[in-house]
């Protein structure tokens, strides 16, 4: 396991990488004995279905907010992947993206126009990777809709790579990962594995472990097929009864506190993948820019685990 890794700060806003209350938690972050960290960020376009990708400015992370935390993580002596993602403001998932593939007139126009702005929102931040020495960059999250476009995303990558000469990493969904015909073209074949391993609460650490085990065929093959090892560019479930069985869901507001399922989520995980050659490790979803006081722990259900039974779990495996 190479890659024993955190994602941080999603959701973050203008200005909250750099606040004492991010400091805190990037302290915090460091002392689980990770080795890497995701700073995974978003930029907007309108709509699910729109051509242009614009930065907001009134909210959006800005560069300097970036190079705060990317400096301020490479002083702990973590790695960074540094992961700009694509979100619609009418708060379509980003795999919905997507358009025709050719106009009235036979031209693929959405496509190219969508894929100009991309290619330029990815170039950016991959200067951004390389000037400031991150290990890794991801040039892409859950883009369903875009995968079955194989030269756009060939040509993108290319572009990145001119500019950021690290290792590269694209984060397909669960469930995708035989329909992505590029991987050749990345180093880390990225999956973001929210693999339901329960069928309800209560479901025992065995049986998440059976369940892990059964994915296990499909992402040897892929692979074998690729010759590229198997990253978990996200992985990792709420505190909530009931979660292992959808470790994808952050709004059902009603289910009860439950770190045991999230540490019997985590340690089945770990026993399942952790010391396989071909899996290179994990990023964890995800750790907050603000993270809670230890008292507020037991009343937290949601994916962090800073004063939860997961923290033991993954200080077991990040020694």
């Amino acid at each position: 396991m190479e890659i024993k890794g955190f994602t941080y700060g999603f959701g973050a806003r203008k200005g909250d990488y750099r606040s004492p209350e991010a400091i805190d938690s990037m302290e915090k972050l460091a002392a689980t004995g990770s080795e890497w960290v995701c700073i995974a960020f978003t930029v907007h376009q309108k709509r699910y279905n729109s051509t242009e990708i614009m930065f907001d400015y009134r909210n959006g992370i800005t560069d300097k907010d970036l190079t705060f935390a990317i400096d301020k993580f490479h002083s702990m002596g973590l790695k960074v992947c540094l992961k700009p993602v694509i979100n619609c403001r009418d708060r379509v998932w980003r795999a919905r993206i997507d358009f025709p593939d050719e106009s009235d007139a036979g031209k693929d126009i959405y496509w190219n126009e969508w894929f100009s702005y991309y290619q330029a929102f990815l170039c950016h931040y991959a200067e951004i990777a390389q000037d400031t020495n991150c290990e890794m960059f991801c040039v892409g999250c859950e883009m369903a809709g875009t995968e079955r476009k194989e030269s756009h995303w060939r040509e993108t990558i290319r572009l990145t790579k001119d500019i950021y000469k690290g290792p590269i990493i694209y984060n397909t969904n669960h469930g995708n990962e035989e329909q992505v015909n590029w991987f050749d073209a990345v180093d880390y074949l990225g999956v973001s594995a929210y693999y339901p391993v329960a069928t309800g609460p209560g479901e025992t650490e065995d049986n998440m472990y059976k369940a892990w085990l059964k994915r296990k065929d499909l992402l040897k093959a892929q692979y074998d097929k690729w010759g590229k090892k198997i990253l978990f560019a996200e992985v990792g479930v709420r505190s909530a009864a009931g979660c292992a069985a959808m470790p994808w869901d952050y709004m059902n507001s009603d289910l009860p506190f439950d770190e045991d399922e999230q540490a019997r989520f985590y340690s089945s995980c770990f026993n399942a993948f952790a010391k396989e050659s071909w899996f290179a490790g994990f990023f964890w979803w995800e750790w907050s820019t603000r993270i809670y006081s230890l008292d507020k722990a037991k009343e937290n259900r949601h994916f962090d685990i800073y004063g939860k039974k997961a923290a033991d779990v993954l200080k077991k495996w990040y020694p």
